[in-house]
Protein backbone atom coordinates (compact mmCIF):
# COMPACT_ATOMS: atom_id res chain seq x y z
CA UNK A 1 0.00 0.00 0.00
CA UNK A 2 1.32 3.80 -0.31
CA UNK A 3 0.64 6.78 1.70
CA UNK A 4 -2.45 7.45 -0.48
CA UNK A 5 -4.16 3.95 0.52
CA UNK A 6 -6.41 4.39 3.21
CA UNK A 7 -5.14 1.36 6.20
CA UNK A 8 -8.04 -0.78 7.03
CA UNK A 9 -8.76 1.10 9.99
CA UNK A 10 -10.18 3.44 8.16
CA UNK A 11 -12.51 1.64 6.30
CA UNK A 12 -15.86 1.37 6.35
CA UNK A 13 -18.40 -1.54 4.66
CA UNK A 14 -21.76 -1.39 3.63
CA UNK A 15 -23.68 -5.07 2.95
CA UNK A 16 -26.68 -4.79 0.70
CA UNK A 17 -29.54 -6.87 2.40
CA UNK A 18 -32.25 -5.19 1.78
CA UNK A 19 -33.56 -7.80 -1.16
CA UNK A 20 -36.97 -10.17 -0.82
CA UNK A 21 -35.02 -12.85 -2.21
CA UNK A 22 -37.55 -15.00 -3.62
CA UNK A 23 -35.96 -16.80 -6.59
CA UNK A 24 -33.80 -18.56 -3.82
CA UNK A 25 -37.07 -20.46 -2.26
CA UNK A 26 -35.94 -20.40 0.73
CA UNK A 27 -38.48 -19.87 4.04
CA UNK A 28 -37.52 -16.63 4.72
CA UNK A 29 -35.44 -13.63 2.18
CA UNK A 30 -31.94 -15.69 1.41
CA UNK A 31 -29.87 -13.38 3.08
CA UNK A 32 -30.96 -14.15 5.84
CA UNK A 33 -31.23 -18.25 5.54
CA UNK A 34 -29.03 -20.68 6.37
CA UNK A 35 -26.08 -21.33 4.59
CA UNK A 36 -22.94 -23.86 5.63
CA UNK A 37 -24.09 -23.69 9.17
CA UNK A 38 -25.16 -20.24 9.37
CA UNK A 39 -27.55 -17.03 7.82
CA UNK A 40 -26.25 -16.21 4.92
CA UNK A 41 -25.60 -12.37 5.59
CA UNK A 42 -22.90 -13.43 8.60
CA UNK A 43 -20.23 -14.98 6.86
CA UNK A 44 -19.47 -11.75 4.65
CA UNK A 45 -19.95 -9.79 7.98
CA UNK A 46 -17.93 -11.86 9.79
CA UNK A 47 -14.72 -11.83 6.89
CA UNK A 48 -15.19 -7.91 7.10
CA UNK A 49 -15.00 -7.66 11.29
CA UNK A 50 -11.91 -10.31 10.96
CA UNK A 51 -10.39 -8.05 8.41
CA UNK A 52 -10.63 -4.86 10.98
CA UNK A 53 -13.26 -3.02 9.01
CA UNK A 54 -15.76 -1.13 10.92
CA UNK A 55 -18.39 0.65 11.26
CA UNK A 56 -20.43 -2.44 8.85
CA UNK A 57 -23.86 -0.79 7.85
CA UNK A 58 -26.36 -3.60 7.00
CA UNK A 59 -29.25 -2.46 5.34
CA UNK A 60 -32.29 -4.57 5.69
CA UNK A 61 -35.55 -5.19 4.44
CA UNK A 62 -38.36 -3.20 7.00
CA UNK A 63 -39.58 -4.92 9.40
CA UNK A 64 -36.99 -7.14 9.29
CA UNK A 65 -34.50 -5.98 12.61
CA UNK A 66 -35.26 -8.96 14.82
CA UNK A 67 -34.18 -11.59 12.44
CA UNK A 68 -31.00 -9.24 11.09
CA UNK A 69 -30.42 -8.75 14.38
CA UNK A 70 -30.01 -12.32 15.46
CA UNK A 71 -28.27 -13.45 12.27
CA UNK A 72 -25.48 -11.06 13.15
CA UNK A 73 -25.44 -11.10 16.42
CA UNK A 74 -21.78 -10.52 18.25
CA UNK A 75 -20.44 -9.38 15.42
CA UNK A 76 -18.57 -5.97 16.23
CA UNK A 77 -19.16 -2.60 14.76
CA UNK A 78 -22.71 -3.81 13.13
CA UNK A 79 -25.35 -0.96 12.73
CA UNK A 80 -28.56 -2.17 11.37
CA UNK A 81 -30.68 0.39 9.07
CA UNK A 82 -33.71 0.11 7.05
CA UNK A 83 -33.39 -0.22 3.47
CA UNK A 84 -35.07 1.17 0.49
CA UNK A 85 -37.32 0.54 -2.40
CA UNK A 86 -34.51 0.13 -4.66
CA UNK A 87 -30.70 -1.15 -4.36
CA UNK A 88 -29.81 2.03 -4.68
CA UNK A 89 -31.81 3.95 -2.25
CA UNK A 90 -30.87 1.40 0.24
CA UNK A 91 -27.07 1.86 -0.26
CA UNK A 92 -27.57 5.61 -0.38
CA UNK A 93 -29.44 5.48 3.01
CA UNK A 94 -26.59 3.43 4.27
CA UNK A 95 -23.63 6.04 3.35
CA UNK A 96 -25.47 8.68 4.67
CA UNK A 97 -25.60 6.93 8.07
CA UNK A 98 -21.97 6.37 8.12
CA UNK A 99 -21.12 10.36 7.75
CA UNK A 100 -20.53 9.97 11.20
CA UNK A 101 -17.63 7.92 10.99
CA UNK A 102 -16.69 9.53 7.96
CA UNK A 103 -13.99 6.42 6.96
CA UNK A 104 -11.42 7.43 4.05
CA UNK A 105 -12.92 4.38 2.04
CA UNK A 106 -16.24 1.90 2.10
CA UNK A 107 -16.81 -1.54 0.47
CA UNK A 108 -20.03 -2.15 -0.67
CA UNK A 109 -21.37 -5.62 -0.63
CA UNK A 110 -23.80 -7.89 -1.76
CA UNK A 111 -25.21 -9.90 1.01
CA UNK A 112 -25.93 -13.03 -1.39
CA UNK A 113 -22.29 -13.36 -1.82
CA UNK A 114 -21.20 -15.00 1.50
CA UNK A 115 -17.75 -16.43 0.30
CA UNK A 116 -15.25 -13.06 0.50
CA UNK A 117 -11.45 -13.74 -0.05
CA UNK A 118 -9.25 -11.68 2.26
CA UNK A 119 -7.21 -11.09 -0.89
CA UNK A 120 -10.01 -9.44 -2.80
CA UNK A 121 -10.45 -6.79 -0.12
CA UNK A 122 -7.03 -6.09 -0.02
CA UNK A 123 -6.45 -5.41 -3.88
CA UNK A 124 -9.61 -3.38 -3.91
CA UNK A 125 -8.64 -0.90 -0.82
CA UNK A 126 -4.79 -0.78 -2.48
CA UNK A 127 -6.31 0.05 -6.29
CA UNK A 128 -7.64 3.25 -4.16
CA UNK A 129 -3.89 4.66 -3.82
CA UNK A 130 -4.23 5.47 -8.05
CA UNK A 131 -8.36 5.59 -8.27
CA UNK A 132 -11.30 6.66 -6.45
CA UNK A 133 -12.89 3.43 -7.28
CA UNK A 134 -12.35 -0.15 -7.81
CA UNK A 135 -14.32 -3.77 -8.68
CA UNK A 136 -13.56 -6.97 -8.86
CA UNK A 137 -13.43 -8.75 -12.07
CA UNK A 138 -13.53 -11.91 -13.90
CA UNK A 139 -13.12 -12.86 -17.35
CA UNK A 140 -15.45 -14.04 -19.81
CA UNK A 141 -14.74 -17.09 -20.86
CA UNK A 142 -18.17 -18.43 -22.77
CA UNK A 143 -18.92 -16.75 -26.08
CA UNK A 144 -20.77 -14.16 -26.56
CA UNK A 145 -23.65 -12.71 -29.18
CA UNK A 146 -26.86 -10.65 -29.62
CA UNK A 147 -30.38 -11.81 -29.50
CA UNK A 148 -32.30 -10.89 -32.12
CA UNK A 149 -35.86 -12.37 -30.52
CA UNK A 150 -35.17 -15.87 -30.88
CA UNK A 151 -32.38 -15.91 -33.54
CA UNK A 152 -28.66 -15.42 -33.19
CA UNK A 153 -27.70 -11.70 -33.69
CA UNK A 154 -24.13 -9.86 -34.11
CA UNK A 155 -21.42 -11.65 -32.20
CA UNK A 156 -20.05 -9.84 -28.98
CA UNK A 157 -16.16 -9.56 -28.42
CA UNK A 158 -16.06 -11.43 -25.13
CA UNK A 159 -12.50 -9.90 -24.53
CA UNK A 160 -13.53 -6.57 -23.81
CA UNK A 161 -16.28 -7.03 -21.28
CA UNK A 162 -16.16 -8.54 -17.82
CA UNK A 163 -18.20 -10.30 -14.86
CA UNK A 164 -18.84 -7.75 -12.39
CA UNK A 165 -18.73 -8.89 -8.43
CA UNK A 166 -18.94 -6.82 -4.93
CA UNK A 167 -17.57 -6.23 -3.16
CA UNK A 168 -17.11 -2.68 -4.36
CA UNK A 169 -14.60 0.24 -3.06
CA UNK A 170 -14.41 3.54 -3.38
CA UNK A 171 -13.11 6.54 -1.42
CA UNK A 172 -16.11 7.50 0.76
CA UNK A 173 -16.91 11.18 0.16
CA UNK A 174 -16.58 10.52 -3.60
CA UNK A 175 -18.84 8.11 -3.76
CA UNK A 176 -21.25 9.61 -0.96
CA UNK A 177 -21.69 12.66 -3.23
CA UNK A 178 -22.04 10.35 -6.54
CA UNK A 179 -25.13 8.56 -5.00
CA UNK A 180 -26.47 12.24 -3.62
CA UNK A 181 -26.34 13.84 -7.40
CA UNK A 182 -27.47 10.61 -9.15
CA UNK A 183 -29.92 11.65 -11.89
CA UNK A 184 -29.70 8.67 -13.74
CA UNK A 185 -34.03 7.44 -15.41
CA UNK A 186 -33.50 4.48 -14.03
CA UNK A 187 -32.10 2.47 -11.08
CA UNK A 188 -28.39 1.79 -11.19
CA UNK A 189 -27.52 -2.03 -11.83
CA UNK A 190 -24.50 -1.35 -9.35
CA UNK A 191 -22.36 1.50 -7.60
CA UNK A 192 -19.76 1.55 -9.97
CA UNK A 193 -22.38 2.87 -12.70
CA UNK A 194 -23.19 5.66 -10.16
CA UNK A 195 -19.72 5.98 -9.73
CA UNK A 196 -18.89 6.51 -13.29
CA UNK A 197 -21.81 8.70 -14.26
CA UNK A 198 -20.52 10.96 -11.22
CA UNK A 199 -16.81 11.37 -13.15
CA UNK A 200 -15.33 9.00 -11.08
CA UNK A 201 -12.80 6.31 -12.70
CA UNK A 202 -13.39 2.98 -11.25
CA UNK A 203 -10.34 0.66 -11.49
CA UNK A 204 -10.22 -3.65 -12.47
CA UNK A 205 -8.94 -5.92 -9.67
CA UNK A 206 -8.77 -9.36 -9.94
CA UNK A 207 -12.37 -10.76 -8.69
CA UNK A 208 -12.40 -14.95 -7.36
CA UNK A 209 -14.73 -17.18 -8.44
CA UNK A 210 -15.60 -17.83 -5.11
CA UNK A 211 -17.49 -14.77 -5.06
CA UNK A 212 -20.67 -16.76 -6.39
CA UNK A 213 -23.90 -14.76 -6.00
CA UNK A 214 -26.09 -17.63 -4.49
CA UNK A 215 -29.50 -16.49 -6.34
CA UNK A 216 -31.50 -19.75 -7.15
CA UNK A 217 -32.56 -22.79 -4.51
CA UNK A 218 -30.30 -24.83 -6.52
CA UNK A 219 -27.80 -22.32 -4.85
CA UNK A 220 -28.69 -23.85 -1.52
CA UNK A 221 -28.86 -27.54 -2.51
CA UNK A 222 -25.52 -27.38 -3.36
CA UNK A 223 -24.32 -26.73 -0.48
CA UNK A 224 -26.52 -29.82 1.51
CA UNK A 225 -25.05 -33.05 1.78
CA UNK A 226 -25.81 -35.75 -0.77
CA UNK A 227 -27.74 -38.35 1.73
CA UNK A 228 -29.89 -37.33 4.89
CA UNK A 229 -30.76 -40.06 7.38
CA UNK A 230 -33.46 -40.03 9.78
CA UNK A 231 -35.42 -42.30 12.19
CA UNK A 232 -38.58 -42.38 13.83
CA UNK A 233 -40.27 -44.48 16.43
CA UNK A 234 -44.50 -43.96 17.81
CA UNK A 235 -46.85 -46.07 19.44
CA UNK A 236 -50.44 -46.63 19.77
CA UNK A 237 -52.95 -48.14 22.01
CA UNK A 238 -55.21 -50.98 21.13
CA UNK A 239 -58.78 -50.18 21.79
CA UNK A 240 -62.52 -51.54 20.58
CA UNK A 241 -64.86 -49.85 18.13
CA UNK A 242 -61.30 -47.97 16.53
CA UNK A 243 -60.54 -48.69 12.53
CA UNK A 244 -57.16 -50.52 12.10
CA UNK A 245 -55.02 -48.57 9.61
CA UNK A 246 -51.37 -49.65 9.04
CA UNK A 247 -48.95 -48.01 6.29
CA UNK A 248 -52.34 -46.47 4.46
CA UNK A 249 -54.18 -49.54 4.85
CA UNK A 250 -57.31 -50.70 6.37
CA UNK A 251 -57.21 -54.12 8.12
CA UNK A 252 -59.72 -56.30 9.72
CA UNK A 253 -59.42 -57.00 13.28
CA UNK A 254 -61.19 -57.26 16.60
CA UNK A 255 -59.50 -54.11 17.64
CA UNK A 256 -58.63 -50.83 15.93
CA UNK A 257 -55.81 -48.06 16.94
CA UNK A 258 -57.01 -45.19 19.29
CA UNK A 259 -55.49 -41.50 18.72
CA UNK A 260 -56.48 -38.34 17.80
CA UNK A 261 -56.07 -38.98 14.01
CA UNK A 262 -56.70 -42.08 12.50
CA UNK A 263 -53.64 -43.21 14.79
CA UNK A 264 -51.77 -45.40 11.53
CA UNK A 265 -48.58 -45.86 14.02
CA UNK A 266 -46.58 -46.90 10.96
CA UNK A 267 -47.09 -43.83 8.91
CA UNK A 268 -46.58 -41.99 12.30
CA UNK A 269 -42.82 -42.96 12.92
CA UNK A 270 -42.29 -42.87 9.33
CA UNK A 271 -43.45 -39.03 9.25
CA UNK A 272 -41.25 -38.62 11.97
CA UNK A 273 -38.56 -39.94 10.18
CA UNK A 274 -38.70 -37.74 7.27
CA UNK A 275 -38.96 -34.82 9.35
CA UNK A 276 -36.00 -35.79 11.42
CA UNK A 277 -33.93 -36.51 8.23
CA UNK A 278 -34.68 -33.00 6.79
CA UNK A 279 -33.97 -31.31 10.73
CA UNK A 280 -38.21 -30.16 10.94
CA UNK A 281 -39.32 -30.99 13.95
CA UNK A 282 -41.85 -33.65 14.48
CA UNK A 283 -45.23 -35.19 13.39
CA UNK A 284 -46.46 -33.41 16.77
CA UNK A 285 -45.22 -29.91 15.55
CA UNK A 286 -46.74 -30.16 12.28
CA UNK A 287 -50.00 -31.78 13.30
CA UNK A 288 -50.94 -30.57 16.80
CA UNK A 289 -53.46 -33.01 18.50
CA UNK A 290 -54.62 -30.50 20.31
CA UNK A 291 -55.96 -29.04 16.82
CA UNK A 292 -59.26 -30.22 16.01
CA UNK A 293 -58.73 -30.27 12.20
CA UNK A 294 -56.81 -32.95 12.73
CA UNK A 295 -59.28 -35.03 14.70
CA UNK A 296 -59.78 -38.43 12.63
CA UNK A 297 -58.03 -37.00 9.67
CA UNK A 298 -55.83 -40.05 7.51
CA UNK A 299 -52.15 -39.97 8.39
CA UNK A 300 -51.69 -40.16 3.90
CA UNK A 301 -51.85 -36.48 4.63
CA UNK A 302 -49.40 -36.40 7.26
CA UNK A 303 -46.93 -38.56 4.85
CA UNK A 304 -47.54 -36.28 1.65
CA UNK A 305 -46.47 -33.13 3.25
CA UNK A 306 -43.44 -34.11 4.64
CA UNK A 307 -42.39 -35.20 1.53
CA UNK A 308 -42.79 -32.10 0.43
CA UNK A 309 -41.21 -30.45 3.38
CA UNK A 310 -38.21 -32.27 1.63
CA UNK A 311 -38.32 -31.87 -1.49
CA UNK A 312 -38.53 -27.75 -0.81
CA UNK A 313 -34.99 -28.71 0.88
CA UNK A 314 -34.06 -30.49 -2.84
CA UNK A 315 -34.57 -33.82 -1.51
CA UNK A 316 -36.33 -37.10 -2.95
CA UNK A 317 -36.77 -40.40 -0.90
CA UNK A 318 -34.09 -42.88 -1.34
CA UNK A 319 -35.27 -45.74 0.45
CA UNK A 320 -37.86 -46.16 3.50
CA UNK A 321 -37.76 -49.11 6.07
CA UNK A 322 -40.47 -49.66 8.55
CA UNK A 323 -40.65 -51.92 10.79
CA UNK A 324 -44.02 -53.02 12.66
CA UNK A 325 -44.11 -54.47 16.55
CA UNK A 326 -47.27 -56.20 17.35
CA UNK A 327 -48.94 -59.70 18.48
CA UNK A 328 -51.78 -59.20 16.26
CA UNK A 329 -52.84 -58.42 13.68
CA UNK A 330 -50.67 -60.26 11.59
CA UNK A 331 -48.96 -58.20 9.09
CA UNK A 332 -47.76 -60.67 6.30
CA UNK A 333 -51.01 -60.59 4.50
CA UNK A 334 -50.67 -56.90 4.30
CA UNK A 335 -47.39 -56.60 3.39
CA UNK A 336 -47.75 -55.91 -0.51
CA UNK A 337 -50.89 -53.74 -0.17
CA UNK A 338 -48.52 -51.88 2.39
CA UNK A 339 -45.50 -51.55 0.32
CA UNK A 340 -47.29 -49.93 -2.94
CA UNK A 341 -49.71 -47.46 -0.57
CA UNK A 342 -46.17 -46.28 0.64
CA UNK A 343 -44.89 -45.80 -2.47
CA UNK A 344 -47.89 -43.89 -3.87
CA UNK A 345 -47.63 -41.72 -0.79
CA UNK A 346 -43.94 -41.14 -0.79
CA UNK A 347 -43.86 -40.99 -4.94
CA UNK A 348 -41.22 -43.52 -4.76
CA UNK A 349 -39.90 -46.97 -6.65
CA UNK A 350 -41.45 -50.11 -4.63
CA UNK A 351 -38.31 -51.35 -4.51
CA UNK A 352 -37.34 -48.43 -1.52
CA UNK A 353 -40.18 -49.19 0.31
CA UNK A 354 -39.70 -51.87 2.99
CA UNK A 355 -42.47 -53.20 5.91
CA UNK A 356 -41.52 -55.88 7.96
CA UNK A 357 -43.25 -56.78 11.20
CA UNK A 358 -41.65 -58.45 14.51
CA UNK A 359 -43.30 -59.09 18.28
CA UNK A 360 -41.42 -58.86 21.50
CA UNK A 361 -41.88 -62.72 22.36
CA UNK A 362 -45.02 -61.33 24.40
CA UNK A 363 -43.40 -59.31 26.43
CA UNK A 364 -44.00 -55.26 27.40
CA UNK A 365 -47.11 -53.68 26.39
CA UNK A 366 -47.11 -55.06 22.70
CA UNK A 367 -46.73 -58.34 24.09
CA UNK A 368 -49.47 -58.02 26.44
CA UNK A 369 -51.91 -57.02 23.30
CA UNK A 370 -52.04 -53.54 24.65
CA UNK A 371 -51.15 -51.59 21.68
CA UNK A 372 -48.91 -51.59 18.62
CA UNK A 373 -45.20 -49.57 18.02
CA UNK A 374 -43.85 -49.18 15.02
CA UNK A 375 -39.87 -47.82 13.72
CA UNK A 376 -38.91 -46.20 10.66
CA UNK A 377 -35.62 -45.55 9.01
CA UNK A 378 -35.97 -42.89 6.03
CA UNK A 379 -32.81 -42.00 3.82
CA UNK A 380 -33.07 -38.72 1.63
CA UNK A 381 -31.23 -38.04 -1.67
CA UNK A 382 -29.88 -34.37 -3.32
CA UNK A 383 -32.17 -34.61 -6.53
Amino acid sequence: MTDQTPPLNDVAAVIVAAGAGLRAGQPVPKQFARWRGKPVVRHSAETLAAAGISPIVVAIPDGAHDVAGAALAGIAGVRLITGGATRQESVRRALEALADAAPGAVLIHDAARPVLPRAVIDRLVSALAAQPGAIPVLPVVDSLCGADGAVMGAPAAREELRRVQTPQAFRYADILAAHRGWRGADTAGDDAQVARAGGLAVALVDGDETLHKLTYAADFAADLPPMRVGTGFDVHRLAEGEEMWLCGVRIDHTHGLAGHSDADVAIHALVDAILGAIGDGDIGSHFPPSDPQWRGASSDRFLVHAVKLAATQGYRIGNVDVTIICEAPKVGPHRAAMRQRLAELLEAPLASVSVKATTTERLGFTGRGEGVAAQAVATLLRD
